[in-house]
């Protein structure tokens, strides 16, 4: 991140959520180049965020730990039935409602026309994935910050947080609680190779619990960590800055390591992976999400 003027100060999200319960090796805290002051917080929301102060000049700001993981794929559990909204937590309630990027209310006749002969409960979640994966396409020249729900249903086109906005915005427009989440997401067990990457996708709340719901890539993966969840993008951006700034390098590693001493693998925290830049051109915006 580079700057003129004043120093500027933002918030930074890239730390496993506090749900991830796995056993962790280095630490996740967020570190900065040069060395700057940071105060680390839980939001509302309970995602672990940075307050960071950047001074004039390049910031460079990272993080990076192991987090073991089971092997398996995301869980899934068919028999997984829609909760009556006088049953829900009320922690649960604001899932419900429309939110800046997932305008439930303008799609709930669409919803109701696509979905309301499907089975309530896990297979209504699943037709509404399957209809989001089939009807938008994938590409990064699709993004743009302003996108809602309602512009891709519209346009049949995203990246991966409009996939996640569309299905939110679908299953609250038929009163079934769902967030977004964001966070790391690898290749590990597909046989296509891409960037290792953050990555967005939706959540369910049924059967008294919340389920994850990829419309992006609608099949189970290995290894997803989550970041931060919220009711749409503008609750979790992984950077906003309060002042101006330029974007010049993302860079995202999310990799298997093969089993290794403790030694070898806290050595291997010590640099950073060589990896691809995932922005390729200049950004300047006050948020990154």
């Amino acid at each position: 991140m580079t700057g003129s003027g004043r120093d500027r100060c933002g918030t930074v999200s890239v730390r496993p959520h506090p749900s991830v319960q796995r056993p962790t090796i280095g630490s996740d805290h967020i570190r900065t180049d040069p060395e700057t002051r940071i105060e680390e917080y839980v939001d509302d929301l309970e995602n672990r965020r940075a307050r960071v102060l950047a001074a004039r000049g390049a910031t460079t700001f990272w993080s990076d730990c192991i987090v073991e993981d089971s092997g398996k794929g995301d869980a899934f559990d068919w028999d997984a039935q829609q909760d009556q909204v006088m049953d829900l937590p009320v922690d649960v309630l604001p899932f419900l409602t429309a939110s800046r990027y997932c305008e439930s209310d303008e799609l709930a006749d669409q919803a109701w026309a696509l979905f309301g002969s499907a089975p309530t409960g896990w297979a209504r979640a699943v037709a509404i994935s399957n209809w989001v994966h089939n009807h938008v396409t994938f590409g990064y020249q699709f993004g743009r910050p302003n996108k809602t729900a309602v512009d891709v249903a519209r346009e049949g086109t995203g990246v991966c947080r409009d996939f996640a906005h569309l299905f939110v915005a679908l299953r609250r427009a038929m009163n079934i609680p769902a967030r977004y989440a964001c966070g790391y997401l690898s290749d590990i067990g597909v046989t296509a190779a891409g960037f290792d990457d953050f990555c967005a996708w939706g959540e369910v709340f049924l059967g008294g619990r919340w389920h994850v719901f990829d419309a992006r890539h609608n099949a189970p993966r290995i290894g997803r960590v989550l970041m931060a969840c919220g009711r749409d993008a503008a609750d979790v951006p992984m950077l906003t800055a309060f002042g101006r700034y330029e974007l010049i390098r993302l860079k995202v590693w999310c990799v298997e390591m093969a089993p290794a001493p403790e030694h070898d693998i806290l050595d291997a925290l010590l640099t950073r992976p060589t990896v691809n830049a995932l922005v390729l051109e200049h950004a300047a915006h006050r948020q990154l999400i």
